[in-house]
């Protein structure tokens, strides 16, 4: 028996597990959840068209399938483009989801025919969690890939930077690199990685050598750092047989390489991502939203796709993952929880990024940071995510409505830059000593473990904690 969707469709349930290197798992379900074939494909129009015959067969004229798959590495591509086409509906759930169904399914057992019936199950046990696949245009496809592929390589520089300072630790042990490795020090590893070497140099020709690669930015100063640490690496290994430099500074060359060819390719590839970027957002709307500018507008056009799709900004605030998790039992609500981290996380990081800059510039975001870290006890990270929640809500509404993002005061007038920053360090500057109790690093001293948090409930100001009653129980004697 079919049984019809929201508009009236009739439907069939279709569960793919998908294969990398091997077919299809197929499992076709009634709408109320009977199984009605079993089947496999491989990736190709003849076996995709058996596979829809199979789903349709015996179904009412007009029968959509539903078919659901998880995103299983790059296989998941084929089996969307050939069923949207043909005008099912597609829908890709997370892995996580679909291991709980499958869990509470088939406790005892996993294999391709079960993972393939517990995904066709996943719109009766899900229906609302269910979002449907939208497959983008040519532009927004490019655009896609181009983002994907700059966060990829930039995630790889910065694993090559990391292993280069891990590297020049072991050869100098009092290394200068404390922050970002400037483009001044990869010309002097270039050259000198090795400490012995460094110190033949000569101080004249390392300044000669940081001034003009710096552009005049660093100097003799920085050449001094870099012959103390030389200096202090030389007296401490001396000639021990286990400090082998050559090797050390060969291996740090070829990670300088193979940053330096990384950051060509990044290069090539954020330049075709700009572009394709001014054709899907010709008005630029994204990076009017504060926070948002040459890297971030990019990644949150090519994740959000159709704002329409969303129903609202809440929803796709939950699509981000920055939505806490629900936490309660019987009159119980219990407040504070993590977020969900659901969504893509290169989005996700992009707006947490954007709200410690968006805080700065946009009075009621400052409002809601300056709340939470005075009065709600968060530290900085938790209060940038509420703030990065709010700004997804905001973006979603700005690209939905495709007019630009108003930066305005508390009482919803718009303002200048200039204004909203004088409103927030007026009114929404975090006091320097509760920056101090919120902070889990050791700067002078322990930092105090408790801070005033506003009026309690009856409405009595704040207490310190070791002033407030506490309940003691009493051990009966035995």
């Amino acid at each position: 028996m079919e049984q019809e969707d929201g508009q009236g469709v009739p439907r069939r349930l279709v569960g793919i597990d998908l294969g990398i290197a091997s077919r299809h798992s197929v499992r076709v379900l009634e709408a109320d959840g009977r199984v009605v074939g079993r089947s496999s494909c491989v990736p190709t129009v003849e076996s995709l068209s058996a596979v829809e015959q199979v789903a349709l067969a015996g179904a009412v004229d007009g029968t959509q399938l539903a078919v659901v798959f998880e995103p299983t590495g790059p296989a998941w591509m084929p089996i969307a483009v050939f069923f949207a086409r043909r005008g099912h509906a597609v829908y890709r759930v997370s892995s996580a989801k679909a291991a709980d169904l499958r869990r509470f399914l088939r406790r005892h057992a996993k294999t391709n025919g079960i993972d393939a019936e517990t995904l066709a199950r996943m719109p009766l046990a899900d229906p609302r969690g269910l979002q449907r696949l939208e497959l983008p245009g040519s532009d927004a496809a490019a655009l896609d890939r181009r983002v994907r592929a700059c966060g990829r390589l930039t995630e790889a520089a910065s694993k090559h930077k990391v292993r280069i300072k891990d590297l020049v630790r072991q050869l100098m042990p009092m290394t200068p690199l404390a922050g970002d490795l400037g483009k001044a020090d990869l010309a002097v590893l270039e050259r000198f990685a090795d400490p012995r070497v460094l110190l033949g140099a000569g101080a004249a020709e390392l300044t000669r050598l940081i001034t003009v690669v710096s552009g005049r930015q660093q100097g003799s100063q920085r050449a001094a750092q870099w012959r103390a640490a030389a200096a202090a690496a030389v007296e401490l290994y001396g000639d021990h047989p286990a400090v082998a430099y050559g090797e050390l500074a060969a291996e740090v060359l070829t990670e300088i390489r193979l940053l330096r060819a990384i950051q060509a390719e990044l290069a090539l590839h954020a330049a075709a991502r700009e572009q394709h970027y001014r054709h899907v957002d010709p008005g630029q709307l994204a990076r009017s939203l504060p926070g948002f500018a040459e890297i971030s507008a990019p990644v949150l056009v090519a994740a959000m796709g159709r704002p329409g799709r969303f129903r609202d900004g809440t929803r796709f605030k939950s699509y981000v993952g920055l939505t806490p998790r629900a936490s309660e039992t019987g009159e119980t609500d219990r407040k504070g929880q993590p977020m969900s981290k659901a969504g893509p996380s290169q989005l996700r990081s992009a707006f947490v990024r954007a709200a410690d800059t968006a805080r700065r510039q946009d009075p009621q975001l400052a409002k809601i940071y300056y709340l939470q870290m005075t009065e709600r006890g968060a530290t900085h990270l938790k209060a940038c995510c509420v703030v990065a929640g709010h700004l997804a809500e905001r973006a979603w509404t700005v690209l939905n409505r495709g007019t630009p993002y108003v930066i305005c005061d508390n009482n919803g007038n718009p303002v200048t830059a200039t204004e909203a920053k004088k409103i927030i360090a007026d009114k929404w500057t975090v006091p320097e000593d509760v920056r101090k109790r919120r902070r889990s690093r050791k700067l002078a001293g322990k930092a105090p473990q408790t801070a005033a948090t506003g009026p309690d409930r009856r409405g009595d100001p704040p207490r310190p904690r070791s002033s407030r009653p506490r309940s003691k129980t009493v051990k009966p004697a035995t």
